[in-house]
């Protein structure tokens, strides 16, 4: 006698293509909002404004990311890429002391180009593991720069990890005070603090024009308003 058929196993709900495609359409434009907000105005933007911004709710939003340092993590994942490719690139450059000079003008242009990652490279976020280890990483090939072009002769015996910090917190402040009147000021800020981290007769790269007085003085004015700088 043949035994009757066992029924086929039906499947749990699964979710509709089209709900996926929606969900990472919203995940892209979140995405998308926060690099434009972050990059003009900095860390400082609530998770209100890039809702606002993506056009999407705050449900919506707190479902793609949970904490701000979740959304920061998505963000700026491909600027820490960037970051580190600069760490590896000055370490294989066989001069030590152009090797750190490139690296510290690369990442100040990074900062330059980016608002809120100039924020990032001067801030911590203790929830955001991830983000942490990977900056963590590029801080200990910061330190082989640095004992490279020490031994080198052309890097001061003096200088430590943490003028590194002092020196992007210094930048970050530049570019965040002249905005757009006088962006390539951070520049000049960079030429003479890598004439100060040199050694007496070390060859430095040619320190950059001023900024016009005319774009400085714009710059001042803008800094003046309540609330210019800050986010």
């Amino acid at each position: 006698m043949t035994p009757p058929a066992v029924p086929a196993e039906t499947p749990g709900p699964q979710p509709e293509p089209g709900l996926r495609a929606d969900a990472e359409r919203n995940r892209d434009r979140i995405l998308a909002a926060a690099r434009r907000l972050y990059a003009a105005e900095g860390l400082g933007v609530s998770m209100a404004a890039v809702a606002r911004e993506a056009d999407v709710g705050k449900a919506t939003l707190s479902r793609r990311f949970a904490t701000r340092e979740d959304l920061i993590t998505a963000v700026f994942a491909d600027r820490m890429d960037a970051y580190t490719a600069a760490v590896t690139q000055a370490l294989a450059d066989p001069d030590p002391w152009h090797g750190f000079a490139r690296y510290i003008e690369a990442v100040c242009a990074m900062q330059a180009a980016d608002r809120g990652f100039a924020d990032v490279l001067t801030m911590t976020f203790p929830a955001a593991k991830a983000l942490e280890e990977r900056r963590a990483a590029s801080y200990h090939g910061v330190d082989d720069l640095i004992t490279r072009a020490q031994a080198a002769g052309h890097l001061r015996a003096d200088f430590t990890h943490q003028d590194v910090v002092i020196a992007l917190m210094a930048n970050a402040g530049v570019i965040a005070a002249t905005g757009n009147a006088a962006p390539d000021s951070w520049r000049r800020l960079v030429g003479h603090l890598l004439r100060a981290f040199a050694t007496p007769g070390t060859d430095a790269p040619p320190l950059p024009d001023a900024p016009a007085p005319t774009a400085l003085y714009r710059a001042m004015i803008r800094l003046g308003r309540p609330g210019a700088g800050t986010s």
